[in-house]
């Protein structure tokens, strides 16, 4: 009998390509009226983490947007080629 392992795979570290591709509307600490699409959010920091992470000034959106694969694909360029399509078609 063989097992069948599932890895969960997630957010990768580093990868901040929800930080820039999008546009975000809601006010963002040092960003009053949010950004525009494919501008780094100035909470991006240069690791490309959030500052904002489990801060509780991080933004709603920010905080509702989750790591899925077919968004986020398999490479830091994937995530940001599906992040444009989807900022262009909505």
């Amino acid at each position: 009998m063989s097992a069948i392992i599932t890895v969960e795979v997630g957010c990768r570290a580093g990868c901040g390509a929800c930080c820039i591709a999008p546009s975000i509307s809601s006010p963002i600490p040092g960003m009053p009226e949010g950004k525009p699409a494919g501008m780094r959010c100035i909470q991006l920091d240069g690791n490309n983490l959030c500052r904002l992470f489990g801060d509780p000034k991080r933004p709603a959106v920010c905080l509702r947007f989750d790591y899925d694969h077919d968004i986020c694909g398999q490479t830091r360029d994937d995530a940001i080629a599906n992040l444009v399509w989807l900022e262009s078609v909505t």
